[in-house]
C-alpha cells in the first residue's frame, strides 16, 4: 500500500545561514523514520524533489536540503557553473548545513529521530558518506557514486551501515576509489556493501537525462535501497 503525501518548503538555521529544504511526507502525522536526500551539483532540482516524493510514498519523512542555501539558493543546468558552485561550497560548510538539517529533524514531531538515514547523488553521495562519518545520529547511508575520502581515516568513525552504488563506466569516480572504499570498510571493520553496475556511467540514476540514465541499473539500485533502509530504519 502506497502513502498519499504532502509537500512543504521548510526553513531553519545553520549558524547564520537561512536554510531551505523540500519536504515530502505521508499525509498522516504519526511518527516516521526519515531519509535525507542530498542533491547533485546542479542544486535542489526537480529530480531531487521527485526522489524525495518516492521516499514519502514508501512511508518516510523525506527532506532534501538546499545545500546551496548559503550560495543564494543557486540552481543551474550548466555543468561549468555547477562545478563552480560545488567547488565554492566548502566541505565543512556543507557538513555543517547537513548537521543543522539533522538538528531540525529532531524538532519535527512526526520524525522518529532514532531512525534517520541519508542518501545522495554525485556531490550528494560524497556528503552522504562523509556525514555518516561525523554524525552518529545517521543510522544508514546510501551514497550513489560519491567521492571516497582520501586518506581513508574518516571511515574509522563511520557510525552506520553503508550501501554504495557505482557505475563501472563512471568518468568521475574511479575503480581505484571504489576499491579503496572496500578496503577501508574491511580495514576498520565497518558494515558496508558496494554494488557495481557494468556499463553504467556516472549519474545512471538520473532519469531526467537520457544520456546517462540506465533504467535497469536504476531500478535495481532503487529496490536495493528500499530494502536497505527498511532493514536499518524500519
Amino acid at each position: 500500500m502506497t502513502e498519499s503525501i504532502r509537500e512543504t518548503i521548510v526553513q531553519y538555521q545553520s549558524g547564520k545561514v537561512d536554510m531551505k529544504a523540500f519536504v515530502a511526507a505521508p499525509q498522516t502525522k504519526d511518527t516516521r523514520p526519515t531519509v535525507i536526500i542530498v542533491q547533485e551539483w546542479w542544486g535542489l532540482t526537480a529530480h531531487i524533489k521527485d526522489i524525495a516524493r518516492r521516499y514519502a510514498v514508501e512511508g518516510y519523512v523525506a527532506i532534501a536540503p538546499d545545500l546551496y542555501s548559503r550560495l543564494g539558493h543557486a540552481l543551474t543546468t550548466d555543468a561549468g557553473e555547477a562545478g563552480k558552485l560545488m567547488n565554492t561550497l566548502k566541505q565543512e560548510d556543507g557538513l555543517a548545513d547537513l548537521n543543522a538539517t539533522v538538528a531540525y529533524l529532531k524538532s519535527v514531531p512526526e520524525v522518529d529521530a532514532t531512525k534517520i538515514g541519508i542518501t545522495g547523488f554525485c556531490m550528494g553521495g560524497s556528503y552522504a558518506l562523509m556525514l555518516s562519518c561525523v554524525n552518529s545520529e545517521i543510522k544508514a547511508a546510501v551514497p550513489f557514486y560519491g567521492q571516497v575520502p582520501n586518506p581513508d581515516t574518516p571511515i574509522q568513525k563511520l557510525a552506520c551501515p553503508v550501501m554504495y552504488f557505482y557505475g563501472e563506466d563512471d568518468g568521475w569516480i574511479t575503480k581505484a576509489d571504489v576499491q579503496r572504499l572496500a578496503a577501508a570498510l574491511k580495514k576498520y571493520n565497518k558494515a558496508g556493501e558496494i554494488k557495481t553496475y557494468p556499463g553504467a556511467p556516472h549519474a545512471f540514476f538520473r532519469d531526467t537525462d537520457p544520456s546517462v540514465y540506465r533504467p535497469e541499473a536504476a531500478k535495481d539500485a532503487w529496490a536495493r535501497t528500499k530494502a536497505f533502509f527498511k532493514q536499518h530504519l524500519g
